[in-house]
């Protein structure tokens, strides 16, 4: 292990920081609860971390350790925190944090090869196939995230239609041989990773159509309807639906059996965003509202998110694995293998964009084998549980106001002072406030967002750790913090 310069360490002080390590992992994830969600880092740590000069001279990788439990234990985002409410980031499950530590060891390009980092990946997905009623020629991969996994499906989308109506887009580009402009639709509610990877394909985001939703922040399947007809109607070439399986600002789930009637009808990809929702099929409590998501040709997931995977693992699945594999394959000679000869293998390289690919398979292994289903239920249903006594806690308060239904494990609600019309204007700017408040103050963390054009305040119960007092500290420091706030706060010199 030893050899001179470069990043070499001798075997016994290896031994001595991984353990001085794992130490600091435990500390840090064993006594997170005692300290605030979230702190303001210091103006001079924050310098010394941006204009750190790399010198000649090496560093000890003691001293190194010891700049890490000082300068960035500290000062995290928040998300491994009990009381974190913000966005949709879970904290690390244990067993994660652990196997993630081993694979960067064994430290494999899981790209292609009879290797176990490809073999692991392979098992999982297998596991999606089955939880989320894909069929066995369905093809998957690992990617970064949601946003990837959307443009990977809607890469594969792209391909289908090409393939439909007979050119080659990857040879020709984006124009189709008859003139027509190819569009889709997704609602008002879908994640910016819709438009972005739209933008990134070369579709252009004036082919993106966005459908109206319900009082209940869901597709309306009549406007989808609608706009499909009067796009055909106007020459144009409709091709795909981006439905959402839980949305980001209310965990909204749009009916996905009636997109799914209707993209049928008419010819179209369903693409089923599910990065934050999907994973609660797998509960019987909350099954029937994803009824439709085993139809979908596409969809992406992020075990980033619910399931407690450390960052980064999202997952693309596709259900003709085949096109999935036109849409993406290329091998230049120096990678190409034969199954069987050498080390011959799978070839994930073929299913995505990326070539060198992390072995973020194991992580996700490691907490899925050590949840079992019974546990990834329980881990989800906890959370439904939790969310529904957070918005009872909301509903019984005068000072606070539901903003829209709850559907998963997110809560959207307002801070309305006592004699205030909800609708006020002025409630935007105080709203704002106590966001940025709450964050400030540390002892609990939310965010917010915005819904028919005002802000609302936007809890997401995640944390595997969470507990009904933590919930109830969160409305406690909302109410007392927004009380305080609304005395100082002049409706009078404040705009919407």
């Amino acid at each position: 292990m030893s050899t001179e310069g470069g990043p070499s360490l001798t075997e016994d002080e290896f031994r001595r920081l991984a353990h001085e390590t794992a130490d600091l992992v435990v500390d840090h994830l064993t006594n997170i609860r005692n300290g605030p969600v979230f702190r303001v880092m210091p103006e001079a740590v924050r310098t010394r971390l941006r204009t750190q000069e790399l010198s000649d001279a090496p560093a000890p990788a003691a001293e190194l350790l010891k700049d890490i439990d000082e300068l960035v234990l500290p000062y995290p985002m928040g998300n491994g925190h009990p009381r974190f409410f913000g966005w949709v980031n879970s904290a690390p499950a244990p067993i994660g944090v652990l196997a993630d530590m081993l694979a960067a060891a064994q430290n494999p390009s899981a790209d292609v090869g009879d290797i176990a980092a490809l073999h692991v990946e392979t098992a999982v997905l297998g596991w999606f196939k089955d939880l989320m009623g894909f069929p066995s020629e369905a093809a998957g991969i690992l990617v970064s995230g949601g946003t990837t996994a959307t443009m990977t499906g809607l890469a594969a989308a792209r391909q289908w239609v090409a393939e439909t109506d007979g050119w080659d887009v990857r040879r020709d580009g984006v124009d189709p041989p008859d003139g027509r402009r190819l569009v889709l639709y997704t609602s008002e509610e879908a994640h910016s990773s819709v438009r972005k990877s739209v933008e990134l394909l070369g579709l252009g985001s004036s082919a993106l159509r966005t459908v109206a939703v319900d009082d209940g922040y869901r597709m309306c399947p009549e406007d989808l309807v609608r706009r499909i007809e009067h796009d055909i109607e106007a020459g144009e070439r409709p091709f795909c639906v981006v439905a959402t399986a839980g949305t980001v600002n209310t965990g909204a789930v749009d009916p996905l059996d009636a997109i799914a009637d209707i993209c049928r009808r008419h010819r179209l990809w369903l693409h089923v965003d599910g990065a934050y929702g999907a994973i609660a099929k797998a509960t019987p409590r909350t099954a029937p509202k994803f009824d439709g998501l085993e139809r979908a040709d596409s969809l992406s997931m992020d075990p980033h998110k619910w399931m407690s995977v450390p960052i980064e693992c999202g997952c693309a699945m596709v259900r003709d694995g085949e096109l999935l594999r036109r849409t993406f394959a290329y091998v230049p000679p120096y990678l190409q293998t034969e199954e069987g000869v050498g080390i011959g293998g799978p070839d994930f390289a073929e299913f995505g964009f990326q070539q060198t690919r992390s072995f973020r398979a194991l992580k996700l292994w490691a907490v899925m084998r050590q949840m079992g289903r019974s546990g990834l239920r329980a881990l989800i249903e906890n959370h439904l549980t939790l969310a529904r006594e957070l918005a009872s806690l909301i509903a019984h308060d005068p000072l606070l106001h539901l903003a829209a239904p709850v559907g998963l494990s997110i809560v959207a609600f307002r801070y309305v002072p006592s004699g205030t019309a909800p609708e006020a204007g002025w409630l935007d700017d105080l709203n704002r406030a106590i966001e940025a408040a709450v964050q400030t103050d540390g002892r609990v963390f939310l965010t917010s967002t915005r819904l028919q054009g005002r802000v609302v305040l936007r809890a997401c119960v995640l944390h595997y750790g969470t507990r009904s007092e933590d919930i109830a500290e969160l409305v406690s420091v909302v109410r007392d913090i927004g009380t305080d706030l609304a005395k100082h706060l002049d409706p009078g010199e404040t705009h919407a």
